[in-house]
């Protein structure tokens, strides 16, 4: 199948639970998530004597049940040795700590590690004041803000098992033996800080993560711990380092949706989506001084709802960020206590 410039091997994905051999030694597992992106893709690697499990899904009831469904099946004859993660987000390290405490070490980034660890320690019963005072200054719909300051928010704990302390570090430039193949690990940034990804040195396999999605644009968002940072810039940044090693013959197993060859086209694609989103954001500007809320006309083809306006409010701040730290908007607090943005 071939849309939008990639080809896709596969058609369709394997029923949750049910993993298929996509190369010698490696196997797509599809899992349940409980949102709008309804799944994530797990692979898991034969290591002889057991395997290696990348990107393990979120704790949930419906995940955990997939992947023991696969973990009783298919994959019962040897243990789960390693679990690799990509990068700390739930749908990819929640389930994690479920597996090292069957025996798995974990391997991933420094930083994935630690964010992964802090979080789960952090726990919230209502949003702290200094993210109810970074949506006021995003421009949140003010009943939105009422409702969001008094309800229980996100909180890792509810959706990843909990972290044994102890993991092995992986980082740039490191290899990997797993699945009967050497892997290089590159480092991306932008959605997650300190993303792992992992390239075959012995044939055309990548293992992206979400640092390399083939039809969906990865999440880049300003949140309150960082409310200065310019996530967009790293991701830019990260799509021209990894140009230089892409060839059209890779097969890019990813953390979503179906796995492509293409990549040389889907890093420039990459680009040119942003560049794209930070013209239509200029044009909007050149209108009229806008909040961060306001401008998601400019950055989304669809009506933004309560369920999606959180992921959509980081990416327009980061966004709007990455023009300020270029020098081509400036901002100022409005009469409503919300960041106005304009053009230099």
């Amino acid at each position: 199948m071939t849309r939008g410039g990639l080809r896709y091997p596969w058609s369709e994905p394997p029923a949750f639970g049910e993993p298929i051999e996509v190369a010698e030694g490696v196997h797509w597992l599809r899992l349940p998530l409980p949102m709008a992106l309804d799944h994530v893709n797990a692979f898991v690697l034969d290591d002889g004597d057991g395997w290696t499990v990348v990107d393990p899904g979120i704790d949930t009831p419906a995940c955990r049940a997939a992947l023991q469904s696969a973990l009783d099946g298919p994959l019962a004859a040897k243990p789960v040795t390693r679990v690799l993660v990509t990068h700390y987000h739930p749908d990819h390290i929640g389930l994690a700590g479920f597996l090292q405490e069957r025996g798995a070490e974990l391997w991933t980034t420094q930083t994935s590690w630690l964010f992964a660890r802090m979080l789960t320690l952090d726990e919230h019963p209502v949003p702290v004041s200094q993210t109810v005072e970074f949506w006021r200054l995003a421009g949140m719909e003010p009943g939105l803000l009422a409702r969001r300051a008094v309800e229980r928010p996100f909180n890792f704990v509810d959706c990843v098992h909990p972290l044994p302390l102890g993991y092995r570090r992986i980082k740039e430039g490191d290899e990997v033996t797993a699945g009967g193949r050497r892997w290089r690990v590159r480092i991306g940034h932008g959605h997650a800080p300190e993303h792992a990804v992992l390239w075959s040195l012995d044939d055309h396999l990548i293992l992206g993560g979400d640092q390399l999605l083939p039809s969906i644009s990865a999440n880049l968002g300003v949140y309150a711990t960082e409310p200065m940072a310019d996530p967009v810039e790293d991701w830019l940044e990260s799509c021209r380092a990894f140009q230089p090693f892409a060839r059209e013959e890779q097969l890019v197993l990813p953390g979503h949706k179906l796995p492509f060859t293409g990549l040389p086209l889907r890093l420039r694609q990459m680009i040119e989506n942003h560049q794209g989103a930070l013209d239509r954001l200029r044009a909007r500007l050149a209108e009229a001084p806008r909040t961060a809320a306001e401008c998601f006309p400019a950055l989304f083809k669809r009506p933004i709802g309560d369920a999606e306006y959180g992921l959509a409010l980081v990416e327009a701040v980061a966004h709007l960020n990455h023009l300020l730290h270029r020098g081509e908007v400036t901002r100022e607090i409005g009469e409503g206590g919300a960041w106005i943005w304009r053009l230099a």
